[in-house]
């Protein structure tokens, strides 16, 4: 199974007599594996192609070692054709050479190519060592191989069990990463109970898995465990603990304590902090954050600046974001629509508009899919039914971008917005795709919003088939539209039926900051 091609070339590329270092031309035979050495080490590996051509041309027999070596040149030379055409000539490859071959072929992007090397050297009789498994599972964590993932690090464990295998840090890292990154944080923790000794890559890992499934307390053992700590691991803790607002404040924390230690912040660090700072709305962390980027050339850079725009959208300092916005000496679609975005959802829709169009005109800046859900936002808050039509059709008229879910969503939103509730249901009714619960949910918000209660019973109908428990939401909308229209008997129906089927909203608080904490103010549940 090919999973990308392999560029394929009618000869080896030719040299100019410049590109030819004389002390090494022409070669000979016994001197073939030094030279082959030299450019392998130089860092125009691809100009030692001449010495494939001039073993072809003079019909001499390469023994193994430079069979080995020649893979290598066309591997470092990016020359995949020419390095599998080498290896299927050898009479009988050894270990050495599958392992080159496969290494090859993962750090090149073609997995499934490398897979199907590793059941050749096993047909073939080879027994694969620690090496060839840590490039199995390398293999197996791309985006190349997302559906084979999980079963391919089951696979490489049972053969580390079976197999005489030495104990390998390093294979074992890979396994551990591997189960990390097939979601099986439970087997990657075994994995790293039984290593002897753990290094700070391997309990990185751990620690990124750990918080990606919000196991927020085993993630904090491992990096308590981890007696050489460096940077990275501290990023880890840093935006794991930023992606959620209740832990947000540990993220400080940590990075308070890395610079006590010693360790220097980098760009990671400074991007994962400032999105701590957003999740608090703590501008005035942020504010320090941004005052000791401006010691460093970090200040200027992209995902920086983007980063900064998004803190101060996000704790209603819209002119301060601005601010960074025209001072970025680069700027991306990433910091464009961090702008329009925050514009948007801070009450400025015409200012957001006006943005992703000079973006767009002036500026020749392609929107990604984010960019069109915030320009749309902005139509939503601003009710311009029409701009936001000619903003959702210029999706795949200009850019051959087919709208998803929650294009479909917001499109809903700018028509039931404004009161237009059956073309907005005209337009639910004809989508080429069959609507998901955002879609029918944005609907019943409208129709809430509006009063209609015989269009939102249709809504959260629609919206119970496709998620009857995960949106308890939705059953509060229609028994509060319900309630609005004084069918009392309708709201007393639906909440029985929410106790019967074990739904219920969860508690509403707020995040009320003070000079020492973040405290949360419960509401009443529903």
């Amino acid at each position: 199974m090919i999973n990308a091609k392999i560029p394929k070339f009618k000869s080896l590329v030719p040299l100019k007599e410049t590109e030819i270092n004389h002390l090494l031309w022409p070669p000979k035979f016994s001197s073939l594996p030094s030279v082959l050495q030299h450019y392998i080490n130089s860092d125009t590996p691809i100009h030692g192609q001449k010495i494939h051509s001039y073993i072809l041309k003079t019909g001499y027999k390469p023994n193994t070692n430079i069979c080995i070596k020649l893979i290598i040149l066309h591997l470092k030379s990016s020359c995949l054709f020419y390095a599998r055409q080498m290896f299927d000539e050898m009479r009988q490859p050894t270990l050495s050479a599958y392992n080159y071959m496969i290494s090859g072929y993962v750090k090149h992007g073609f997995v499934l190519e490398s897979f199907d090397m590793v059941r050749k050297l096993c047909l073939s009789g080879e027994t694969p060592d620690a090496y060839t498994l840590s490039m199995i599972l390398k293999g197996s964590t791309s985006s190349y191989a997302e559906l084979y993932s999980p079963c391919i690090g089951k696979q490489v464990h049972a053969r580390i069990f079976k197999c005489i295998v030495e104990d390998d840090d390093v294979l074992y890292t890979a396994l551990v990463d591997s189960y990390v990154k097939s979601g099986r944080v439970d087997y990657a923790r075994r994995v790293f109970d039984l290593m002897l000794e753990r290094d700070v890559v391997c309990s990185t890992s751990l620690i990124t898995g750990y918080m990606n499934q919000c196991y927020i307390e085993d993630a904090e053992d491992v990096f308590s465990r981890t007696t050489e700590k460096d940077v990275v691991v501290f990023n880890a803790m840093i935006e794991g603990y930023s992606k959620q607002v209740e832990n947000a404040k540990k993220a400080i924390e940590v990075y308070i304590d890395m610079q006590r230690l010693g360790f220097r912040p980098n760009i990671s660090t400074f991007a994962s902090i400032i999105g701590a700072c957003s999740a608090l709305a703590a501008f005035e962390n942020g504010q320090q954050v941004q005052g000791q980027l401006m010691k460093t050339e970090l200040i200027e850079h992209v995902k920086i600046g983007s980063a900064l725009i998004d803190m101060y959208s996000k704790c209603g300092l819209v002119e301060d974001a601005r601010r960074v916005f025209n001072y970025m000496p680069e700027k991306n679609v990433f910091s464009w629509t961090s702008m329009i975005d925050g514009y948007g959802k801070n009450g400025y829709p015409n200012e957001a508009l006006e943005l992703f169009s000079v973006m767009q005109i002036d500026h020749l800046i392609v929107p990604n899919y984010v960019t069109f859900l915030s320009a749309l936002s902005a139509c939503a808050h601003s009710g311009l039914i029409a701009k936001g039509r000619e903003i959702f059709e210029s999706m795949e008229r200009d850019y051959s971008m087919k709208p998803r879910m929650e294009h479909y969503a917001c499109m809903v939103d700018i028509l039931g917005r404004s009161g237009s509730l059956n073309q907005a249901l005209e337009f639910v009714i004809n989508m080429t795709e069959r609507p998901d619960s955002d879609v029918w949910a944005a609907l019943l918000s409208s129709c809430r919003l509006h009063g209609d209660v015989e269009l939102a019973n249709l809504a959260a109908n629609e919206l119970f088939k496709l998620s009857s428990g995960s949106r308890p939401g939705a059953y509060v909308a229609l028994s509060n539209a319900l309630a609005d229209a004084g069918r009392w008997d309708g709201v007393s129906e639906l909440r029985e039926i929410m106790k019967i089927r074990g739904i219920s909203k969860g508690t509403g608080f707020s995040w009320v900051g003070s000079d020492s904490s973040l405290k949360a103010f419960l509401g009443q549940q529903i």
